[in-house]
């Protein structure tokens, strides 16, 4: 059976929510493509958002997967 493919921009969000809530810099971002990169982006200003609210390792894992 194969396996479906993920979705771009769903795993563009996630990875640049993780690298936001690391604390590092959004010009890491990976990708070249604009739709892409702008869902890297949000994701980035979303975990850096939750790193200053104070969100810790778990709560952040678990609002990722509620995406």
């Amino acid at each position: 059976m194969k396996r479906q493919k993920r979705n771009p921009s769903e795993r563009a969000f996630s990875k640049g929510y993780m690298a936001g809530f690391e604390g590092r810099s959004r010009s890491t971002c990976p990708h070249e493509t604009i739709k892409t990169r702008f869902d890297w982006l949000n994701g980035w200003r979303e975990g850096r958002k939750d790193q200053w609210n104070g969100f810790n390792r778990f709560a952040s894992t678990q609002k990722l997967t509620n995406f």
